[in-house]
């Protein structure tokens, strides 16, 4: 039975939770990646300012939002995400569209960053078990690779990532797979889906860290649309095996969300909704979507996990 997913999200009343005019100097604020920390709610959230230094308006930092109700944020402003001034750290810059992966008692994140002089992005490993430090451990990618995300927990004693490695046209976004035996070295690449099953994400996608459900590994996509009028940001949903998460078990016809609204629509990236990642409430059967409006604003969705799992199954 096919399922209209563009009818299972709703947006929050307060939306935007975080607006860039509540803050003088912001140039961009955008693309939050979301955990949960003790009682509160945490983003990490990508900021440009109109001061930053360095090469053009391209030097973006990551900067910790943090809510007790999940709506009302205080967004501290200072860099989260430093690195030391050696080799090869000191060649990176632009932190921004984080991804957090929560094992154990360690928050791990993974951040596309540029390298002065090369390629990029690549993907910058880090941790932190309090979002008051951060310690950067190795760069795990090559470039040009964006959107890696690292699953929550082993799988068959492995740990397994996502990746968006750049292609050539008209593959220029594509899901890859995988795996290492302790976080650093990488390898077992495997095709997981290819850009273009329908029209919202022909031209690329790109993933988010997976979400555990008893029916899959739930996992958030962005789509890329390019039309006549302009390039559109979408939000999908696709479902992974478990055990063989190389294997795509469901995956939404329709997508989640479409730039609609007009705090969506127009901004410093007009037509874009973008998620770095989203929160399961399982007691409460809800998934807590919070994503970058425009490149401009911060807002949050909500929506029934098992309506959105079952949205995948159906679509497949």
């Amino acid at each position: 039975m096919y399922r209209d997913a563009t009818r299972l999200f709703t947006r929050h009343e307060k939306n935007p939770v975080l607006d860039i005019k509540d803050y003088p100097g912001v140039a961009q604020l955008y693309n939050p990646s979301p955990a949960i920390y003790k009682d509160e709610t945490i983003l990490l959230v990508s900021v440009v300012e109109h001061t930053a230094e360095g090469e053009g308006r391209d030097v973006g930092q990551t900067w910790v939002a943090r809510s007790k109700d999940g709506v009302s944020f205080n967004l501290e402003r200072k860099k989260f995400i430093t690195v030391p001034d050696e080799y090869p750290f000191n060649l990176a810059y632009h932190f921004i569209d984080n991804r957090i992966s929560k094992i154990d008692d360690t928050y791990y994140i993974i951040t596309p960053v540029k390298m002065k002089g090369y390629a990029s992005p690549l993907g910058l490993l880090g941790k932190t078990k309090d979002f008051e430090t951060y310690e950067p451990i190795d760069f795990v990618s090559l470039p040009r690779n964006r959107g890696t995300s690292l699953f929550p927990e082993k799988i068959n004693g492995k740990y397994y990532r996502l990746d968006r490695p750049n292609g050539d046209a008209p593959h220029e976004g594509d899901i890859w797979l995988s795996s290492s035996p302790d976080l650093i070295h990488w390898g077992e690449y495997r095709p997981v889906l290819a850009a273009g099953y329908r029209f919202w994400n022909t031209r690329k996608i790109g993933p988010t860290p997976p979400i555990k459900t008893d029916k899959g590994w739930l996992e958030i996509i962005h789509g890329v649309f390019r039309t006549a009028g302009g390039i559109y940001y979408y939000i999908g949903a696709v479902l992974l095996d478990l055990q063989e998460p190389w294997k795509v078990i469901g995956k939404t016809n329709s997508y989640l969300l479409a730039p609609e609204m007009e705090y969506e629509r127009h901004g410093n990236c007009d037509n874009c909704v973008f998620p770095c990642g989203a929160i399961a409430d399982y007691e409460k059967d809800e998934l807590r979507l919070y994503y970058g409006a425009a490149d401009t604003r911060i807002c949050l969705a909500t929506a029934s996990l098992s309506e959105v799992v079952q949205a995948c199954i159906d679509g497949i």
